[in-house]
């Protein structure tokens, strides 16, 4: 049976080895200060124009930890860091053809939805951009010639996560999918169901930029059906409101989630939530911008032509003081 420390230890091992080798609409996360010009951090490169392009949804706090990570490394690394969103993915794509027009020095995008997307990253390799993908398109990116992916694979985690749940002695799961056509959000459901062996998962769809219908939508599905025993929810903003259809249906289910961010991480230090799938997102904004800036400077990669890894791990009650801070600070 995979266990995610053993996965965990391979993931870190792949990403020593590629750190060794070491706007636009901004509706995706909140800006930082951003010098337009001189040195930042110190180095003695050109002043790089790197675009980030994401499915973020506005207001989503996870994308504002991409964006935190993608800012620190363009300071440190003297970049004019271009950051753009949209989640939806023929929107997406368009965001990835404008910056090759602008004939930007790289590009990192996410692609939840590869046959949309990856064809803008395509051109942007074609047009002889070094492109960089993150978070969402991990089994497809070099199949569009991106040299390099920081995320997690989704099934594995999902996985990782059923296992946790049969271990606890979970029957049934409500996985609560809130970007339909989202390609990672159900391959992590499935991991779920794949790690939980005998039990059932039962997908339900809500609107992710809805978190009021989301509450609703959770609940009533809860009140018509009191034998769920657990609610996963995909997003820390979901899993906040699923605590609360958890109290409206009046059912004993817990509330799990991937991802955290500072209210999250209070909620499971309350017991509200019980355990999050943590994958550092900054750390995904951070090496994307990184590695583009090593692409430039001497024409390196990180991985070894392999995804680098920044996940999965568990937070729950043993370990969320080690994070509080971190997540608190925006960085976790």
């Amino acid at each position: 049976m995979l266990r995610i420390r053993d996965f965990f230890k391979a993931a870190a091992i792949t990403a020593a080895v590629g750190l060794s080798v070491a706007g636009c609409s901004a509706t995706g996360g909140a800006p930082r200060d951003n010098a337009t010009t001189g040195t930042a951090g110190g180095v003695d490169t050109p002043r790089y124009v790197v675009a980030m392009v994401t499915h973020g949804a506005p207001g989503d706090t996870f994308w504002d930890l991409v964006r935190k990570g993608a800012e620190d490394a363009a300071k440190k690394d003297n970049i004019e860091l271009r950051y753009s969103s949209d989640p939806q993915a023929p929107n997406q794509a368009n965001l990835v053809r404008s910056a090759v027009d602008s004939k930007v020095d790289g590009i990192a995008l996410t692609m939840p939805n590869p046959e949309a997307i990856g064809p803008a990253a395509q051109n942007a390799v074609d047009a002889g951009i070094p492109t960089v993908g993150l978070n969402a398109g991990m089994d497809v990116y070099t199949g569009y010639g991106m040299t390099g992916f920081f995320g997690q694979d989704e099934t594995v985690a999902g996985t990782a996560a059923g296992e946790r749940l049969k271990d606890e002695g979970k029957k049934k799961v409500l996985c609560v999918i809130h970007e339909q056509g989202n390609s990672s959000q159900e391959a992590r459901c499935g991991g779920v169901k794949k790690g939980l062996g005998g039990g059932t998962v039962e997908l339900l769809y809500v609107n992710g930029q809805d978190l009021t219908s989301v509450q609703s939508t959770i609940a009533s599905k809860l009140s018509q059906d009191s034998s769920f025993d657990t609610v996963f929810a995909l997003q820390a903003p979901v899993a906040m409101r699923a605590t609360e259809s958890v109290k409206e249906s009046g059912i004993q289910a817990q509330v799990v989630t991937f991802d955290t961010n500072s209210e999250l991480v209070d909620a499971i230090a309350d017991g509200r939530v019980a355990w999050a799938v943590d994958q550092q997102p900054y750390l995904q904004g951070y090496l994307a911008v990184d590695s583009l800036w090593v692409a430039k400077r001497n024409g390196g990669t990180f991985g070894g032509g392999q995804p680098v890894f920044t996940g999965p791990s568990f937070v729950d009650k043993s370990n969320v003081d080690t994070i509080v801070e971190a997540a608190k600070a925006g960085l976790r």
